[in-house]
């Protein structure tokens, strides 16, 4: 499977590195591909290195203004010319997305993925690994939405949450019948 995870490129503590290495190991393992934005700084490096450390592949979208923080040695990079065309690539080349811990670049790329699924334009399974708690405002807003009626569609049909990266991938490869 071709795993897009959105993520932080900033240097975190282990709270967000070590369950972060932990999914990338999963993944790796599972003989799965990494499609992420490609740098290889911060927790996008953990994750990379992680992937590729346990056997797994990658595919990396950087985009014009940070091509010199692309990764070498990937499997496949690509460089897109500017942020909305690298989520139109990263989505193309996943057929599911984690969304891990992140700033605003991640916050948007996961809006997206949800308003894509929202109005039927992907089926691809979503998780929303929520690793030390950072996700739970987020959790109580998007239930908020539902509960008030912004949403069409029930919650649990755009989004799976998960407390850990072993819970994460299991949905991911049950949702694909790869379990």
């Amino acid at each position: 499977m071709r795993i897009c995870v959105f993520l932080s490129a900033a240097d975190l503590d282990d709270r967000y590195t070590r369950p972060a290495r932990e999914f990338a190991k999963l993944l790796g393992k599972g003989g799965h591909t990494l499609v992420w934005g490609g740098s290889d700084v911060g927790l996008m490096k953990v994750v990379a290195d992680g992937v590729q450390d346990a056997g797994g592949r990658l595919c990396g979208v950087s985009v014009d203004f940070l091509a010199a923080k692309a990764r070498q040695g990937a499997d496949e990079m690509v460089i897109a010319r500017d942020l909305a065309e690298r989520k139109k690539l990263l989505l193309e080349k996943a057929d599911a997305v984690v969304i891990m811990v992140g700033g605003t670049g991640t916050l948007d790329e996961a809006t997206e993925i949800l308003e894509l699924k929202k109005h039927g334009h992907t089926d691809k399974p979503v998780v929303l690994l929520n690793t030390a708690g950072f996700y739970d405002g987020l959790k109580q807003q998007f239930r908020r939405m539902e509960e008030e009626g912004f949403l069409p569609r029930p919650l649990t049909d755009l989004v799976f949450f998960a407390e850990e990266p072993v819970g994460a991938l299991a949905y991911l490869e049950e949702s694909r019948g790869l379990e």
